[in-house]
């Protein structure tokens, strides 16, 4: 699992309105000095989300534009910057084992440090989460 990696979800969240569960992508950050995997959403809804500058840190809908990575994300897609818990790696482990959560990509070299520096600069990134996005970093470069 490295940075970068782009995994979906099968089953994120609860619809409120069929009551089904639903997908989700994600993209894995780093990891943390306990071991859990830092990561953010992905979204395809603009929400005045900028592309320009890709990195956005204003209000109300921060989040760094991706463009459109293919296969299955063919629309544009921003990360989205807003605080996501982060995952116990055996439990994440469990999860693509089981199928729930399946490798569908990455994010292009190019963009990564770009991305990780955004994402650890963001008002919702914890200090912990900065400081594993902030050694990612250093070991990529």
């Amino acid at each position: 699992m490295r940075p970068g990696s782009i995994y979906r979800h099968e089953a994120f969240y609860r619809s409120a309105e069929t009551g089904r569960l639903e997908a989700k992508y994600l993209v894995l950050l780093a990891v943390t000095v306990g071991g859990d995997l830092v990561a953010r959403l992905l979204t395809s809804r603009a929400h005045g989300r900028r592309e320009r500058p890709p990195c956005y840190h204003g209000h109300p809908y921060p989040g760094f534009y991706l463009g459109v990575l293919g296969g299955a994300l063919s629309m544009r897609s921003w990360v989205d910057l807003r605080y996501l818990d982060d995952f116990d790696a055996a439990e994440f482990r469990r999860g693509v084992d089981a199928k729930r959560l399946t490798s569908v990509g990455s994010v292009a070299a190019r963009g990564l440090l770009e991305l990780l520096d955004c994402v650890a600069g963001a008002e919702d990134t914890t200090r912990l989460q900065a400081r594993a996005i902030r050694d990612a970093l250093a070991s990529l470069r």
